[in-house]
């Protein structure tokens, strides 16, 4: 009893500490601490017990016990453990209870072992609505929706579960039809039943469909409301969007969560809605849903577009946790309205503190580059991303290069002719390299005092192992007196006199520089 008090107070540490002094441990503590654990999303620490306390100790397991176990090896994805578990359960006799039978066919399944599933399922002595209902998902699950239809077909009593979790496997293989018809079959639909449907038809852009269904619904919950809006937005149809969360918020009795906000919020930005956007934000701050990275990101990412950069800096100065996503935002939107150099700074920072960028990051800080005219750094960027990040380039990528290349005079079809001959997947190649010496070249011409295109076109010598080449530039800068400004514009930016020098004591030209050299 002070096991179980302790585990519902989600004191568990010290309902561990009682049951190490328990003289004598049973399996209703262990199953108690263990499922506890696995409530608490910690199923790792309930793996680790079931191991070192109750397997170390010899306290026998009940049949309630390898449920919670096998549940625990499924989301910390140790398959390895699970057969382990299976193998006890051999040992101690227990496969034909009907709830371990049910866990075994989980983990299975989870595991796309569907055959071990099933030779689980056909052993088992007992079975139950839970038993038909976890094979059939396994199948729908691992993409065997013909044998998932065999076994619906067989099963006489049939839930809203099995209905809807047959839907489901026709809805992600693409067939609405056969979907439709098992729906409209189901002697009573859910909401659940009811959402998948909606979502088929969304997903696939038949809106007037979904919203058919919608409103022919008898109750709807929040699913239904973030499935419209989502799809709404991956459809581009923010407007449409932004009027059904305002129908939304007239039902009162429906509360918007952070899965309502976050596409909302990228409605209000993609149309520009500064007025709409901060709104969605009192709303947040008026409710008690919890800022979290992707609703932050959101946030920021909506001031961002919509030209509140310095509100997005803050908030994005505030979020105590980070990801890809949120510094591209940034990047994203000082780029977007014009502030190419703070764009490059936040990409730099990026990677001082230790986040890899993405092929997104570079779209964004490539696009930046693009509308600032800083075809260097835009090079500079674009080598990176092929050279250091072995990230292939898209057409993205290669759009931006284009337009940020045709500013210095460089024709395009020559540039779309040097890009053709790059080979799908080949990262830095020679066609590359030889496309980054045109460039370096004719941004020399331009302004040939310039330290960075000289040392832009030796990286590339470099980077081919041409070190006669390499050789041959450094000379040309030691003529021309470069040679000397590359160690003043990273050390003292502000003795340098020339023009093209002051330039490369911008914080980020000088890393450029120097990671290039």
């Amino acid at each position: 009893q002070a096991v179980k008090k302790l585990c519902a107070l989600r004191a568990v540490a010290h309902a561990v500490l009682f049951f190490k002094s328990t003289q004598e441990p049973d399996a209703f503590m262990c199953n108690t601490v263990m499922r506890t654990y696995v409530g608490g999303k910690d199923a790792s620490s309930a793996v680790r017990f079931y191991r070192d306390e109750m397997v170390g100790n010899d306290v026998v397991p009940n049949h309630y016990t390898f449920p919670i176990v096998l549940k625990g090896c499924v989301e910390i994805g140790s398959f390895t453990e699970g057969e382990k578990v299976h193998g006890r359960v051999f040992k101690l006799g227990l496969e034909p209870d009907l709830f371990v039978t049910n866990g075994l066919i989980h983990l299975y399944s989870a595991f796309q072992k569907t055959g071990n599933a099933r030779l689980v399922f056909d052993g088992g002595s007992v079975l139950d609505s839970v038993s038909w209902n976890t094979m059939i998902a396994g199948y729908v699950k691992n993409g065997e929706v013909d044998s998932a239809r065999e076994l619906f077909d067989e099963m006489t009593e049939r839930d809203a579960v099995t209905w809807t979790s047959m839907i489901g496997g026709y809805i992600g293989r693409g067939e609405m039809e056969e979907a439709r018809c098992l729906f409209d079959k189901m002697p009573s639909r859910d909401t659940p039943s009811w959402n998948c449907m909606i979502n088929g038809y969304a997903r696939i852009g038949c809106f007037w469909v979904a919203l058919e269904l919608f409103n022919s619904m008898p109750s709807r919950n929040v699913t239904s409301w973030n499935t419209l809006l989502d799809h709404l937005v991956c459809h581009e149809h923010y407007r449409e969007c932004l009027s059904l969360f305002d129908t939304m918020l007239q039902e009162r009795e429906i509360k918007p969560n952070k899965f309502t906000l976050l596409p909302v919020l990228t409605a209000c930005g993609n149309l520009g809605d500064l007025d709409r956007g901060q709104q969605v934000h009192s709303h947040i701050t008026r409710t008690d849903i919890k800022f979290d990275v992707a609703l932050s990101t959101a946030l920021l990412t909506m001031y961002a577009k919509c030209g509140a950069v310095d509100v997005a800096r803050n908030l994005f100065d505030q979020m105590l946790d980070k990801n890809v996503v949120s510094w591209n935002a940034m990047i994203l939107g000082y780029g977007m309205h014009g502030h190419g150099e703070k764009a490059l700074d936040m990409f730099l920072e990026m990677e001082k503190r230790g986040q890899i960028p993405n092929g997104s990051s570079f779209v964004s800080v490539l696009s930046a580059c693009k509308r600032c005219g800083m075809v260097l750094e835009g090079w500079w960027c674009f080598d990176l991303m092929s050279r250091v990040y072995e990230i292939d380039p898209k057409v993205q990528h290669y759009g931006c290069i284009l337009e940020l290349l045709a500013m210095v005079g460089l024709m395009k079809e020559d540039i779309e002719e040097l890009v053709k001959e790059v080979p799908e997947g080949a990262g830095s190649t020679h066609s590359t390299t030889e496309l980054g010496e045109i460039v370096a070249k004719r941004l020399i011409e331009l302004s040939p005092t310039d330290v960075g295109p000289y040392v832009l076109l030796a990286n590339m010598h470099a980077a081919a192992g041409d070190w006669d080449s390499v050789e041959d530039v450094r000379k040309i800068m030691k003529e021309s007196g470069l040679q000397k400004e590359v160690g003043s514009s990273l050390f003292q930016p502000g003795g340098i006199e020339s023009e093209g020098s002051k330039k490369d004591g911008l914080p980020h030209r000088r890393v450029m520089i120097y990671s290039m050299l």
